[in-house]
């Protein structure tokens, strides 16, 4: 289970055995909500934000924060999807301190 980020208390992870789309999963307090990047004909066309069977899902303030992490963050991780799932290379996790 790689994780990829954590920002103001989020942590932002992929879990080792992911199926397409590319999504990543984010987790606080107990609380699990997961963005997919939705790509139609090789171009970004949004972030779909979901809840996770059996989790009680992100308040509003968190979702906002995780949507917009992913929105900027997109074009990072994808390659590090690509790195992790494709080449199964290992992915360094990075803390985030700056508020977006």
């Amino acid at each position: 289970m790689p994780k990829l980020y954590e920002y103001l208390g989020l942590i932002i992870l992929f879990y080792s055995n992911e199926h397409e789309p590319i999504h990543v999963h984010c987790k606080f307090q107990g609380k699990e909500s997961k963005a997919e990047l939705i790509y139609k004909n090789g171009k970004f066309v949004e972030v779909r934000i979901s809840d996770v069977s059996g989790k009680d899902p992100l308040d509003s303030q968190n979702l906002k924060k995780f949507k917009k992490l992913v929105e900027v963050y997109r074009d990072d991780i994808v390659r590090k999807w690509i790195d992790f799932f494709v080449y199964n290379k290992p992915v360094v996790s990075e803390r985030i301190t700056k508020k977006i």
